[in-house]
């Protein structure tokens, strides 16, 4: 990947333009990248501190992943279909879905080297099989693809906006509307990042919400993603002055228990790699989930 430096950047740090221009990447990835001699300016190698000049020519090399002895472990995991091609997980609260910095047992990924003979290399050695990710703290469903074809079907789906996600959330807050459209960019917030943030000058991020439920200071929704950003959903229910319940990162408000954001991937719909037939699938919330709801609803 090459990057080319303009007015806008001429006199920063090259670490910190970097960053802005590649916002998927962690200021730990870019560092390490450097260090390793994997980003030159002008054919050489740099410093995090050296300063970027007009018409700077940014070239970045990503190291191929180094392979890794992942450990097939018996997770138990809730497998709600499978064939050759593809299989749909029912993910529980608390699992990471592949393994890295510091985690690597435990993951679905794991799990999924334990129960299936074969997956897909084509997301590289830690992710074999994954298409598409859910945070740690979230439950629901995900497709994992059991061979490259498959592989590569579910991800232009996904980029083709042709995949159906529809999300529950619980958030804060009672909501005056049944249903909306939230469209506004997001990208890797300048301030933390841990976070992702609107940012005009950040990737295309819409969500759809229709009201399921109200209760006294929350309601719950349902999110159907257009896109797939990174903390999407999480990221724009702070934006509109609803962050979800839980949330300790984009939640303002005093954390509920320690059970993680109330987000659940509930529904998921694709067109099968092989067979081209609308397949759809439906989850029932956990049951941490549903306790709270009762609770909520007595105290109506």
């Amino acid at each position: 990947m090459k990057l080319h430096i303009d007015n806008e950047f001429v006199g920063i740090r090259l670490d910190k333009v970097i960053a802005t221009l590649l916002p998927d990447k962690t200021r730990n990835n870019i560092l390490k990248l450097i260090e390793d001699g994997n980003i030159l300016v002008n054919g050489k190698t740099i410093k995090p501190s050296q300063k970027a000049q007009l018409n700077d020519e940014i070239e970045i090399n990503e190291p191929e992943p180094k392979s890794l002895d992942l450990e097939a472990e018996n997770l138990n995991l809730d497998i709600v279909y499978e064939d050759s091609d593809v299989a749909v997980i029912n993910k529980p609260k608390g699992m990471v879905v592949h393994p890295g910095a510091g985690v690597n047992s435990g993951t679905l990924v794991n799990g999924l080297l334990y129960e299936m003979d074969d997956l897909s290399e084509i997301n590289g050695v830690i992710r074999p099989g994954i298409v598409h990710r859910i945070d740690k703290d979230t439950t629901g469903l995900l497709m994992i693809a059991k061979n490259d074809k498959a592989s590569l079907s579910l991800t232009e789906q996904l980029k083709r906006h042709e995949c159906n996600r529809i999300y529950y959330a619980l958030v804060y807050g009672e909501f005056q509307e049944n249903k909306g459209r939230i469209n506004v960019p997001i990208a890797r917030s300048k301030e933390d990042r841990k976070k992702m943030a609107v940012d005009k000058d950040g990737k295309e991020a819409i969500t759809n919400f229709k009201v399921l439920r109200r209760f006294k200071g929350f309601t719950l929704l349902e999110l159907k993603l257009e896109t797939g950003r990174t903390h999407q959903i999480r990221c724009h229910m702070e934006y509109i002055g609803h962050p979800l319940v839980g949330d300790k990162i984009y939640g303002r408000r005093k954390v509920i228990g320690d059970l993680g954001q109330f987000l659940h991937a509930k529904k998921i719909g694709f067109i099968h790699p092989t067979t081209k037939e609308w397949m759809e699938f439906d989850s029932e919330l956990p049951k941490y989930f549903t306790d709270f709801l009762n609770t909520l609803e007595e105290l109506k």
